[in-house]
């Protein structure tokens, strides 16, 4: 739904009543700095692939004690420090997670991805994004038939804007658009049960990275117009 979560609350509310926070960090730090000190956070994942990386790379981040008192839930190379026909010893952190031979080629591209978002710049990215999702709130808002999910203040939102066209089946909107050359995600997006929630069986969701411009807001507005035209005949 694009909604900025205030982590560092959520985090201080959990620790408070002893629970973990794992925080699913892959729609938020391709586009936006995160520290994970300062949200204390106890664990975050990303995604590499949603940062311009290669597909099959991603990140796990964990507190020190945290790890040390998990047991590593692959087997293979580099996971264990010693082995004999009676049992094995754990090796160190990382490597205790790391079994097998690694990834090479997805961590190489990782590393060029977080090079190339940094001489951008975390908060020209995030400027860019929200500057996009106010054009694209104040444009889509006048579409008739239109409903959005969530706030309609850009500044309490990411660059993602989910969506629906009363009397229009998400999936349907989609394929009009990928006619169009227009890219969208339609359905469930991974989370059913706040689509039962908001009592919807599905959503658009259109989302913005730093090669989106307005010129392709106003191909999406257009391309959502001629929807309407084409379910009302």
């Amino acid at each position: 739904m694009g909604i900025t979560n205030d982590i560092k609350k959520i985090s201080k509310l959990a620790h408070e009543n002893n629970a973990i926070i794992i925080v699913d960090a892959a729609q938020s730090v391709p586009h936006m700095k995160v520290d994970v000190q300062d949200l204390d956070v106890d664990f975050l994942v990303f995604s590499g692939h949603k940062m311009l990386a290669s597909t099959g790379i991603g990140v796990l981040y964990g507190k020190q004690e945290l790890l040390e008192k998990m047991d590593p839930f692959l087997a293979g190379g580099d996971m264990i420090k010693e082995v004999k026909l009676e049992g094995a010893k754990y090796n160190d952190l990382p490597w205790k997670f790391e079994a097998g031979t690694q990834n090479i080629e997805g961590v190489i591209s990782l590393k060029a991805a977080i090079e190339y978002l940094e001489k951008i710049g975390m908060d020209n990215i995030e400027e860019h994004e929200r500057e996009l999702t106010k054009y694209t709130l104040d444009k889509i808002s006048k579409i008739k038939n239109i409903e959005i999910y969530g706030p309609l203040d850009h500044n309490k939102r990411a660059g993602i804007i989910s969506f629906n066209i009363n009397g229009i089946h998400a999936h349907d909107v989609a394929t009009i658009l990928d006619e169009e050359g227009i890219a969208i995600r339609s359905g469930h997006h991974c989370c059913q049960p706040l689509m039962e929630l908001l009592n919807i069986p599905g959503s658009c969701r259109a989302s913005f990275y730093i090669y989106n411009n307005k010129d392709d807001v106003d191909r999406l507005i257009k391309a959502l117009e001629k929807v309407n035209k084409i379910f009302k005949k």
